[in-house]
């Protein structure tokens, strides 16, 4: 199952910094110039997970797999962009396609480095990404909702439910609030509300970039973002691109010493990772065995067929069963072996709800 994060935000934030580090390449040209990123350069990264490692100990697995994550560079918005300055509308649709949306902000000042507005604010520069993102989805709806209610004086149930989750979509957007604030009466209308595709209505990750002596801690520019990711709905974390630039160059240990150094127990890219992971409402289950320890990504409401299916499309048509035991047994008592001899391996049927760090092994019939 692919899961895709957009990076955006205005030009010269360090969005193409933080991507290069965030997949270890140089796909994306980090110019001190707008629209230096023209095509949106996807990279996979691995979801760093310890969990794993113990379970392919254990397992005595030769090989270690983490599940993945992609990450697409957007090239940078400016004010106008929806109603096609910059680059805007290609941008646009290039949004649309993500699951959820990684808004990088400045929170650093740094004379060598050109604000398009020619002052650092993070806020300010949040709204002008939000604000064109909101006129974009306003146009589309405004057509949209009326065509429903249009529908549904005729007795179409359907363009009733379209149009009153949507009309709500609409309300919010009208009163400057993203369209992920929406709330659907039932499973009918949330179904409909996914289905529209709107910009504001993906979940957010604002991604504060600080300078490198304010990592550890973030500062008053940092703050204030957490602050209104905290009235949204959304998320936030603090990094500092230019450290992850410098991390990428580094082995293991080397790394380990740099960020102690610097305070850090962690990269911000493992916190921006898994803080991405969690946006988007996703769990983790592992399979293990001699030849491999894998982890798997399934949404959090997945039952065990559907997380079967993330394997392979026969394990879900023929699911019979599944074998389960939870993380924390699989590592106390040892692996598989001693878990069945404790009774801690169940049988799940069809409609068993798969649990973060579940260890799983499918019984299946094509």
């Amino acid at each position: 199952m692919g899961f895709r994060c957009g990076i955006v935000g205005l030009p010269n934030v360090g969005k193409s910094t933080l991507f290069n580090a965030l997949t270890e390449t140089q796909a994306a040209q980090a110019a001190n110039y707008p629209f230096c990123t023209i095509e949106p350069n996807v990279g996979q990264v691995a979801v760093p997970d310890e969990r794993l490692e113990k379970i392919a100990r254990i397992a005595g697995s030769a090989k270690i797999i983490h599940t993945q994550l992609s990450f697409v560079d957007i090239a940078g918005l400016v004010k106008g962009a929806s109603a096609g300055e910059g680059l805007g509308n290609q941008f646009l649709g290039n949004i649309r396609e993500v699951d959820a949306i990684v808004h990088v902000l400045r929170c650093f000042e740094d004379d060598d480095i050109q604000h398009v507005a020619n002052k650092v604010d993070p806020i300010a520069d949040a709204e002008v990404v939000e604000t064109e993102l909101m006129l974009a989805d306003l146009e589309s709806l405004e057509k949209r909702v009326e065509n429903a209610k249009r529908r549904a004086t005729s007795g179409d149930k359907e363009a009733k439910a379209l149009a009153s989750v949507l009309g709500q979509a609409l309300e919010l957007l009208r009163d400057g609030k993203p369209a992920r604030l929406t709330e659907p009466k039932d499973d009918e209308e949330a179904r409909l509300f996914e289905k529209a595709q709107l910009l504001t209505a993906k979940p957010v990750l604002y991604v504060c970039n600080v300078a490198e002596d304010e990592a550890a801690s973030g500062n008053a520019l940092s703050e204030k973002v957490f602050a209104k990711a905290e009235t949204e709905g959304a998320q936030a974390v603090v990094v500092s691109a230019a450290i992850e630039a410098e991390l990428v160059e580094m082995g293991g240990e080397e790394r380990k010493e740099y960020l102690a150094e610097l305070g850090l127990e962690e990269s911000g890219l493992a916190r921006v990772i898994r803080a991405g992971y969690q946006l988007l409402s996703l769990k983790t289950f592992f399979t293990a065995g001699p030849k491999e320890a894998r982890a798997w990504t399934t949404p959090a409401d997945a039952k065990a067929p559907q997380a079967a299916g993330e394997i392979h499309t026969d394990f879900e048509k023929g699911f019979i069963r599944a074998e389960t035991i939870a993380y924390e047994d699989y590592v106390s008592l040892g692996g598989e072996g001693p878990a069945r001899e404790a009774g801690k391996l169940r049988q799940e049927g069809k409609e068993y709800l798969v649990q973060d760090g579940d260890v799983l092994l499918f019984k299946f019939n094509v």
